[in-house]
């Protein structure tokens, strides 16, 4: 026997695509075993949307539509935001917490560019602010961020956040596609948008970074904080030197605490096969952390999709709707950190080169004079024989993003280096 309270607890739904429907749906239909888990009935109060003549489909009943998202947030218990952009979500997620109502939005954009004045809000109304939907889609990665390592020192952070750009990365390497025909078809079966800019020049996974940077550095870390670099430069030749030295080439988000300060990043990066980030196939997500006493973690799962995002932001639902049938309150934000976002330049990590020069006797030292000279130590050399010309393929140690654009500048301009044709760094060792 179910122990539930007289009240039910009234949730709006602001949004009906994908994941709004199914939302809907699965309040709807397991109804009864979420309120055994609330101790409260869950009931729908009502489904904002811009067309409320529209067809919803089965799931979605025609009497819970409604145009008027203000009069629906002002009845409600649980506010959940599934429109995404910046407003009206801004505003009305506002609205919700300053009356003391929950909320648990999957806007990953509007938490990485507003969310301290969204974290204020619910702090000084004594309001939760749940969003595990917003990384990594059903992947459990944002509570046990905030809460289960919260006694720990997390000093890194790598992580496949976008399944887009990780399918189209993986078509090229496992069937040897052009960047241009994995896209296509990327698109064609629903993994990209008909615009797929926010995906493959690295935005979203951004927004995702500095989300996790936030909550594992315990400060404030603004998307414009994140650098950002996108996979549309990656070619199939790039893929096919990656596979001979052993490596796979994905976009990473990357957070990382150093003495210096935090560097928070996006870029594609080499990996090690030997890694297990690398063995991440398809559109499917995975995070991999390393902590001070908790060592190396990896969480791994689906990172998009109505019902995969959906079920992650069932269960804030189900969190944020106990506090109010039974008392309590989630965790506030913690931002007490006050370190220094660091810019790109001095990140530390290790690259590869991959250049064409003039095939003529002195040439690799000319080369090596060169990385020498700005301080970045050559750890791999391989050489790919040419005509009138060679490839050389150079993997550096570990040194700052700065040094090593400098002697890429350099190289350039150099008499003996026909072009440098690609730089990629080297991560997950």
């Amino acid at each position: 026997m179910s122990n539930t309270t007289s009240e039910p607890v009234k949730i709006a739904v602001l949004g009906c695509g994908t994941v709004g429907t199914e939302v809907v749906r699965l309040l709807t239909e397991e109804a009864q075993d979420l309120a055994s888990r609330v101790g409260a009935a869950v009931q729908i109060a009502g489904i904002y949307v811009r067309d409320a003549s529209k067809d919803r489909g089965p799931y979605v009943p025609d009497e819970l539509l409604t145009e008027d998202a203000e009069a629906l947030v002002d009845r409600s218990d649980v506010v959940v935001e599934l429109m995404g952009g910046e407003e009206p979500a801004r505003t009305l997620i506002l609205r919700a917490l300053e009356r003391g109502s929950a909320v648990v939005t999957a806007n990953k954009a509007l938490l990485a560019s507003h969310g301290p004045e969204l974290y204020e809000a619910a702090d000084a109304a004594g309001a939760d602010l749940y969003y595990e939907a917003a990384v990594a889609g059903a992947i459990p990665l944002v509570r046990p961020v905030r809460e289960s390592l919260a006694g720990d020192h997390i000093t890194r952070i790598l992580g496949i956040v976008n399944g887009t750009t990780n399918y189209v990365l993986d078509e090229m390497t496992v069937r040897g596609l052009d960047y241009d025909v994995a896209l296509k078809q990327a698109q064609d079966l629903g993994f990209a948008e008909a615009d797929p800019t926010a995906d493959v020049g690295g935005h979203d996974a951004a927004a995702k970074a500095a989300i996790l940077a936030s909550l594992a550095f315990h400060q404030r870390v603004h998307i414009d904080d994140v650098y950002c670099e996108g996979i549309e430069a990656i070619t199939a030749t790039d893929v096919i030197a990656a596979k001979e030295t052993g490596q796979v080439i994905k976009l990473l988000a990357i957070a990382e605490r150093t003495d210096a300060g935090v560097s928070v990043r996006v870029h594609p990066a080499l990996v090690p096969l030997t890694h297990p980030l690398a063995g991440v196939h398809g559109g499917f997500n995975a995070v991999f952390i390393e902590a001070q006493s908790a060592g190396e973690l990896m969480f791994y799962g689906q990172g998009a999709g109505g019902t995969p995002t959906a079920s992650a932001v069932l269960g804030d639902v189900v969190s944020v709707a106990r506090h109010k049938a039974q008392g309590g309150k989630g965790p506030v934000e913690s931002n007490y950190a006050d370190l220094p976002v660091l810019p790109i330049g001095s990140a530390r990590t290790r690259f590869s080169i991959r250049m064409s020069v003039i095939d003529k006797p002195g040439v690799l030292a000319k080369v090596a004079e060169t990385f020498a000279a700005y301080g970045v130590g050559i750890e791999v050399v391989r050489q790919v024989p040419g005509q009138s010309h060679a490839g050389l393929i150079l993997s550096t140690h570990r040194v700052p993003e700065g040094d090593l654009r400098a002697t890429v500048a350099e190289l350039e301009s150099s008499d003996v280096v026909d072009g440098v044709l690609s730089v990629l760094r080297i991560e997950g060792e």
